[in-house]
């Protein structure tokens, strides 16, 4: 028993695969940009089930999620002549595909080249201690400059850090020098200043003792009070100087 396929049969079951075959299923943070007959349509698809009717369109997949593009470290001298390995990390997602398509050609390897370009540019325009004290303004300095540069790529420039500064040995000695050099000099402005706070505060009480002589008494007899705390037997009295003015003047 011979079985024969209709004209008609064959036809549609082509039709059938043709359509199954246009049939694309797009995720929820993907777009497909088509090309129909190469020119490009207004609007990206997706997402969900969408034809694209094969060979006259042609469909790329373009991923809206923000991208981590960690960017190798740079050998870079800055501003006051200190050789540095500098690495950074660049996050940022596509905002419009049909651009990120039509207007460079991959836009993931030019977002990288950029990002190290810029990172050359920025840090050797600053010097050594200010790459370690402002990094936020560097940050924020290189991100603004990759979001103008990408912006016409449909590319938005979310965040830049600066991960890593890596330094030869004998600077990292330096600076420990220079740190320890720091905080003597540290202890011995704490030490003068204290020194010149004791100094005043003896002048004041010497005026007051002065001014108001009981005071003195006063502290005579605190003294001995503290004296006989210590079980010590020695017992202190003061004598004014002008009782032995005349002992002194009778000799001569």
């Amino acid at each position: 028993m011979s079985i024969t396929f209709s004209p008609a049969l064959i036809f549609g079951i082509f039709i059938v695969l043709y359509l199954l075959s246009c049939v694309k299923i797009l995720k929820e943070y993907e777009r497909g940009v088509i090309f129909r007959l190469g020119r490009l349509l207004p609007k990206p698809k997706g997402p969900g089930i969408i034809f694209v009717f094969k060979p006259i369109d042609k469909m790329v997949r373009v991923s809206l999620r923000t991208v981590t593009l960690d960017v190798p470290p740079q050998d870079i001298i800055t501003k006051d002549n200190v050789s540095v390995k500098v690495s950074a990390v660049v996050y940022f997602r596509v905002m419009d595909a049909n651009r990120c398509i039509t207007e460079v050609e991959d836009f993931g390897f030019a977002t990288s080249q950029m990002s190290q370009t810029t990172l050359r540019s920025v840090v050797g325009q600053r010097e050594f201690d200010d790459l370690l004290a402002e990094r936020d303004k560097i940050n924020a300095c290189i991100q603004d400059i990759l979001d103008k540069q990408t912006e016409p790529w449909g590319i938005k420039v979310s965040n830049v850090e600066i991960k890593h500064v890596d330094i030869t040995e004998e600077l990292r000695r330096a600076m420990a020098r220079q740190a320890e050099a720091e905080r003597e000099r540290r202890a011995k402005v704490i030490n003068a200043e204290g020194e010149q706070q004791a100094a005043v505060k003896l002048v004041e009480a010497a005026t007051m003792m002065r001014d108001h002589p009981m005071a003195l008494q006063m502290r005579y007899l605190q003294t001995l009070v503290e004296i006989a705390s210590e079980n010590n037997s020695t017992t202190v009295f003061p004598i004014p100087i002008d009782l032995l003015k005349a002992f002194t003047e009778k000799k001569s």
